[in-house]
């Protein structure tokens, strides 16, 4: 190497250290994937076992007797824990079953900081997440950094070594077929602040929160498990005092305070999915780890209605709800207690009630469909629809025969409250398919005397706009892809929903 040579390899060595020197800006990253570091500790390393693990864990969680249940409300959140599968990995078996399959295309995933120390939160800067499963690419998160940017950086040390956040992928997984990945790992910060820029996110419907966090650690099981009671109490309760006497109640107190301070602004229900601890799955019970599963629903707000009614309360709903069973039993000939018909008519008085208003009446039997009949627009009072359409789905719903008496107290009744349809103005197929709202909106399909309806809850069973559209075509006897031409008119509303207790 001659002296030019020698002082320009010089230059360059110099400028890439200086290089190595600068602090990372946010996003940035030494590799585009973030490859997996806990596989073979945490969960196997091998693809067809992990599958299988997890899949037999899921599997479990279905015939649990003691599963929460889940509301028909749409899911809007989940807590999960992060341990060992072989600890952890039945509780969050629980969690991700409550994720209706392909609902959702991004996670915001959020995670407590186990081994670096930092305060607020790490973004990534990898491009894309692998497991043994496969890759997930990492999601836009510049709306949250245009909101509090100083409130986030990326540590590298946390990205390559955390592992709140790794050991939940793969359940994810399991549930999502193709999703984009936004993880944030957060150690001490304020909850409101982090609150309003997480938030920023979760605009999109088909964007689901989960929060990683297990509950206390080494505590005698009996101890262990008056402790992690009162935690999720707290919890479910949506303590707004939540960041006081956190001694040894969760890993994960700052990501579980964002998620409280979400749930009080957005009116998010807390449900229970399941409670459990190592000295239940496998350690003993000297000193056990806590690990629960909550997942929290909520309503989107019925946008489009053209007057001022507030929306029904769960008690008026289950009046609704009792309403329609009475009017079966009386059908049958059958009675009702004088004390209940009494309190019943004294519900239905209220003159919230007494509005018009398109409803549905849907009745299933084992979890399947036995009628469903309805009025989309608000031509009737919601008594007489809710009387009307029970009678209709019961006995007119030509795809099924009249119900039988025997039958009745096998049924399981829900009742739908619609918005007025509200005429959608789209450009083309690929304009509708991005306006749709997966789990929030009703679509009316009509093309010359050929119409139909999907209810919101049907994007339970067809999570994805193009199979959603292709089965309601089919519904209103056109070709299944007549939806791509463009030429449908399409209409959309919202519903409150109740249901029966099960």
């Amino acid at each position: 190497m001659n002296g030019k040579e020698f002082s320009s390899y010089l230059l360059f060595l110099t400028a890439t250290v200086l290089l190595w020197c600068l602090p990372a800006p946010i996003g940035a990253s030494d590799a585009a994937v973030r490859d997996p570091v806990w596989a073979g500790k945490f969960y196997p390393a091998n693809r067809e076992d992990l599958d299988r693990l997890i899949r037999r864990l899921i599997e479990a969680a279905e015939k649990d007797p003691d599963a929460g249940h889940r509301p028909h409300t749409r899911l809007r959140a989940l807590m999960m824990p992060h341990a060992g599968f072989a600890y952890s990995g039945a509780t969050a078996a629980h969690a991700v079953l409550a994720i209706p399959r392909d609902q959702f295309g991004r996670v915001v995933l959020l995670g407590p900081d186990h081994r670096v120390g930092f305060h607020n939160a790490s973004v990534t800067g990898a491009s894309c997440w692998r497991t043994p499963l496969g890759a997930v690419p990492v999601g836009d998160f510049s709306p949250m950094l245009s909101v509090r940017p100083e409130l986030f950086a990326t540590v590298a040390a946390s990205d390559r070594q955390e592992h709140s956040l790794e050991v939940t992928l793969p359940f994810l997984q399991a549930r999502l077929s193709q999703f984009e990945l936004i993880p944030v790992v957060m150690g001490p910060c304020n909850a409101s602040t982090m609150a309003q820029a997480i938030a920023t996110l979760l605009r999109n419907p088909r964007t689901l929160l989960v929060i990683s966090a297990d509950l206390s650690h080494y505590l005698p099981y009996d101890d262990a498990v008056k402790r992690d009671r009162e935690t999720l109490d707290r919890i479910l309760s949506l303590d707004s005092h939540w960041q006081q006497d956190q001694d040894n109640r969760t890993c994960g107190r700052y990501p579980v305070g964002v998620l409280l301070e979400l749930a009080r602004k957005q009116n998010w229900k807390p449900v229970l999915l399941d409670y459990r601890n190592s000295g239940d799955t496998a350690g003993d019970k000297a000193a056990v780890v806590g690990y629960g599963a909550v997942a929290f629903y909520g309503d989107e707000p019925m946008q489009n209605r053209t007057d001022n009614r507030q929306p029904l309360t769960s008690e008026q709903g289950a009046a609704l709800v009792a309403l329609a069973r009475q009017t079966l039993v009386r059908h049958f000939g059958d009675t009702t207690a004088p004390a209940d018909v009494q309190r019943l008519e004294k519900l239905l008085a209220d003159q919230a009630l007494q509005v018009r208003s398109g409803t549905f009446v849907t009745l299933k039997i084992d979890n399947q469909l036995r009628g469903c009949i309805g009025s989309l627009s608000a031509t009737a009072p919601l008594l007489d629809g809710v009387r009307d359409n029970a009678l209709n789905a019961a006995f007119h719903d030509p795809r099924f025969p009249p119900l039988g008496k025997m039958e009745l107290d096998a049924v399981h009744i829900e009742v739908s409250v619609l918005s007025e349809p509200v005429l959608m103005d789209y450009t083309d197929a690929a304009d509708l398919l991005t306006r749709l709202r997966p789990g929030i909106d009703g679509v009316v399909i009509k093309k010359g005397f050929a119409s139909a309806t999907f209810l919101p809850q049907v994007w339970e069973q067809l999570p994805q706009p193009e199979p959603f559209l292709s089965h309601l075509c089919v519904k209103a006897g056109l070709p299944a892809g007549q939806w791509r031409k463009g030429d449908l008119e399409v209409r959309v509303y919202q519903v409150q929903y109740f249901e029966e207790a099960r």
